[in-house]
């Protein structure tokens, strides 16, 4: 003859289950806050933008950056909307001498975050990595640049 399983082992049982996965779940939340690798910082624009401009670069960047290629060399629409140029001047990095620094510089503003991912920039090696003369001159007294 079975002996019947008494409910409230059974009850104890799952109650120990669903705390032990609880307790998984907190643990992989708490290590993924807690990460090892630490976050790029990233230089604060010059100007500000309007509302959303930087979380839409973020993710649709890339294929900003192909779109207006498309639009300027292959339907030789020139405009300064959405311009690398203008991004460039207002992205600029100042170095030691106040002067932005290029691409070659880990300190440059798309290297940062581009770094981090292990992604190349190749945009830089057809385009200025530097606004203008006169922007940079704008800009080396300081106003902006810094870390976040």
């Amino acid at each position: 003859m079975r002996r019947a399983f008494p409910k409230t082992l059974a009850a104890a049982g799952l109650m120990a289950v669903a705390v032990l996965l609880a307790g998984i779940a907190w643990a992989a939340n708490d290590s993924a806050r807690k990460s090892r690798v630490p976050m790029p910082n990233i230089p604060k624009a010059l100007k500000e933008a309007e509302p959303g401009h930087a979380e839409r670069l973020r993710n649709d960047h890339r294929q900003l950056l192909v779109h207006k290629r498309d639009q300027t060399m292959r339907r030789g629409i020139r405009t300064t909307d959405d311009s690398l140029k203008e991004c460039v001047a207002c992205h600029a990095v100042p170095g030691p001498d106040k002067l932005p620094v290029s691409a070659q510089s880990p300190e440059h503003f798309c290297r940062v975050c581009h770094d981090y991912a292990a992604v190349s920039i190749d945009c830089f090696s057809c385009h200025a990595s530097r606004p203008p003369k006169d922007v940079a001159n704008a800009n080396k007294g300081g106003g902006g640049g810094g870390k976040r």
